[in-house]
């Protein structure tokens, strides 16, 4: 790839979104002994996937997928599946969640902030799949985010993940 197509593709990139997918809990079964779980991250046109975890209903991924921010109207959504071998994948279940209240942290000024402070708290309600209450917070001079969904359109199911906002730093002669 040429070095104009990478420019063009980080024109209006806000930052990027550092996606830790950390576990499944008490995924839904899917063969007789059991499921072989992997997660699908979509926003906009980008989809990224973790790898497949054999026979577990409760994985553990711990990777990491990166996706670029551009306007955060849409919300990103997350799938799960069962990779089945002859037939298409079974799904198991499936969340969204805004990124607007972290991009609205983003933006505010946050120096001189105490390590470990709670920028900003996102509740559960009908709209976001959110298990419980969602800190946003200062770490690492960054903003942090860890974040439980509930799958919907399954009978069980919920996938842990960390969010983490990593800044781009602009380009000299591109602005």
């Amino acid at each position: 790839m040429s070095s104009s197509h990478k420019v063009n593709d980080m024109k209006g990139v806000m930052g990027l979104l550092r996606v830790k997918v950390v576990r499944g809990i008490n995924l839904a079964y899917r063969d007789a002994r059991g499921s072989d779980p992997y997660v699908v991250l979509r926003f906009g046109r980008q989809k990224l996937k973790t790898s497949v975890k054999k026979s577990n209903v409760n994985p553990e991924w711990n990777e990491y997928l990166t996706l670029s921010i551009t306007v955060p109207i849409h919300p990103i959504k997350i799938e799960v599946f069962d990779k089945d071998t002859f037939t298409r994948d079974d799904e198991m279940g499936d969340a969204e969640f805004s990124i607007k209240p972290l991009v609205d942290c983003v933006q505010m000024n946050l120096e001189g902030k105490a390590e470990g402070s709670v920028i900003r708290s996102v509740m559960p309600y009908r709209h976001n799949c959110l298990v419980g209450e969602s800190p946003i917070i200062w770490k690492d001079g960054t903003l942090a985010q860890d974040v439980v969904l509930r799958l919907r359109n399954v009978e069980s199911g919920q996938v842990e993940l960390q969010l983490q906002w990593v800044n781009i730093p602009p380009v000299p002669g591109l602005m």
